[in-house]
């Protein structure tokens, strides 16, 4: 289907855990086009934020017609959506990107803090073996009992409260855990870490990136990462996250940390981090 901004009612919102949020919107011709690992642009009723945010489809329930979204509060904007209600309604434009490829190989779904939600979606759609190895900073796993329903679970907490004390890759070695592709949701430094992780094993490795975004349709060049190859809409080597993403293969592109991201641009490089905090 064609982008389009439509107005959408809120058919119910429920807090998951400290700051996170899970809301189900009303949008048939959206959730019938949707994909596991697509994203929709969300706005705000307030007139003085004009930009979107960019959040993954949690969920898509053709059947009703709606899409699932599960955010963390990061700023005023999404502050705003978590004081929403059913019946409420706001602007939402999608899906939007590319998703996951569904490979008929045995699988990692892996998510890390609000990289998990894109995850359910994908494990319901997968016709593989699959263990969805999440990291969370401690004991609130927000839909990991959810995602159990369609893959084995493995947990990772930095505080050691649940599953395997430290990262989702100390909780793969920790279980003697095998894949030959990988999806991946989150953080930077996770996403940076497992595509190293995929180089050295040889296993195939796809990452949702984040950014922030301005269009959402690949126009603005806002949302840009730094890429192997030169894209042919800018003549750089950059991709746009919002129209060539948000999923990669991991080799495609270059995970910046911030204080790479500081060197690239006192260099004359304006591409962006692939991992930014909303205002």
């Amino acid at each position: 289907m064609a982008q389009k901004k439509v107005r959408a009612a809120i058919v119910s919102q429920e807090k998951l855990a400290e700051g996170i949020f899970s809301m189900w919107l009303d949008a048939p011709e959206m959730a019938e086009a949707s994909r596991p690992g697509q994203f929709i642009a969300v706005y705000t009723n307030d007139p003085s934020k004009l930009l979107p945010r960019p959040i993954s489809i949690c969920e898509a329930d053709k059947e009703k017609g709606r899409l699932r979204i599960v955010y963390r509060i990061a700023g005023a904007g999404t502050l705003e959506f978590s004081r929403y209600q059913a019946g409420d309604t706001l602007d939402i434009m999608g899906p939007l990107g590319n998703g996951f490829p569904l490979k008929d190989k045995k699988a990692f779904l892996i998510g890390g803090g609000i990289g998990i939600p894109p995850m359910l979606e994908l494990a319901k759609n997968l016709e593989c073996e699959k263990t969805a190895v999440l990291g969370y900073r401690d004991a609130e796993t927000f839909l990991a009992d959810e995602i159990g329903k369609y893959a084995e679970v493995v947990i990772a907490s930095e505080d050691g409260s649940v599953g395997t004390k430290g990262n989702v890759i100390d909780a793969i070695r920790a279980g003697g855990l095998k894949a030959d592709v990988i999806y991946a949701c989150g953080p930077t430094p996770m996403l940076k870490a497992l595509k190293a992780y995929a180089a050295e094993n040889g296993i195939e490795c796809w990452i949702s990136l984040e950014e922030k975004m301005a269009c959402g349709i690949g126009a603005c060049l806002g949302c840009v990462c730094h890429s192997k190859d030169v894209d042919e809409h800018s003549n750089v080597k950059n991709k746009r996250v919002c129209k060539d993403g948000p999923v990669f293969l991991a080799d495609e592109v270059e995970l910046l940390s911030s204080e790479e991201q500081r060197e690239r641009i006192a260099g004359g490089c304006m591409c962006g981090t692939v991992k930014v905090k909303e205002d």
